[in-house]
């Protein structure tokens, strides 16, 4: 009697596994179906001749290339930082050489100085995006390993680019945004004006005036 008692105790407790088995698989497979994936929407087809237009539109300097041009030559840098929010300023002095590369598409500069007293070396470069409609500048130096990207549009009216980007800071690690106005200010002058921020609030950390030898 004991012995038909625990074979239909396991027989009921297997009956009720088995029907949440089934109930699981119907609930998982009803949630699958209601899931909808979009399909991807196709682009559509563009001829060989327009594709080819566009991209020598996109190849080819332009005006924008040719500002850059302009600034081809040897710049005496005359560099201000400010380490902190309201700290003292600290000056120095550099040599900017700039050229053209990869047949005027490119600008290209290096500069030489010193920055507390230790020789600086740094490599910038600007681009302007035909596609796009914007500037890109790009900055490397021997005082750190991270490279800066920033973007930005040129204003005719006050003929300045503003640049928008992000750099790492090396105490924290962590990405703050910072700020470039570049000041075309006559045809033998550049300013350039940098601005970090600290605990939410932007302040100027560099500025550099450029005069053309």
């Amino acid at each position: 009697m004991k012995k038909l008692i625990a074979t239909l105790v396991l027989f009921v407790l297997c009956l009720i596994s088995c029907k949440r088995e089934v109930k699981t698989e119907t609930e998982t497979t009803k949630v699958s179906d209601s899931i909808k994936t979009e399909e991807p929407i196709a682009e559509e087809p563009v001829d060989s001749a327009t594709q080819a237009k566009a991209w020598q539109a996109y190849a080819t300097p332009g005006a924008p290339h040719k500002l850059m041009t302009d600034e081809v030559g040897t710049w005496n840098c005359d560099m201000t930082f400010w380490y902190e929010p309201n700290a003292k300023p600290e000056k120095t002095t550099s040599v900017a050489n700039i050229k053209m590369i990869l047949g005027g598409r490119y600008q290209e500069s290096d500069y030489q100085g010193k920055i507390m007293g230790a020789p600086f070396v740094g490599k910038s470069t600007l681009a302007y995006n035909n596609a796009s409609k914007e500037y890109t500048t790009t900055f490397i130096d021997n005082m750190g390993t991270g490279m800066m990207v920033a973007f930005g549009k040129y204003d005719e009216k006050t003929k300045t680019i503003e640049f928008k980007g992000d750099v790492v800071n090396p105490v924290t690690g962590k990405k703050a945004p910072y700020r470039e106005v570049y000041t075309i200010v006559d045809p033998t002058t550049r300013k350039m004006e940098m601005y970090d921020t600290k605990n939410g609030t932007e302040y100027k950390s560099m500025e550099i005036v450029m005069k053309k030898k």
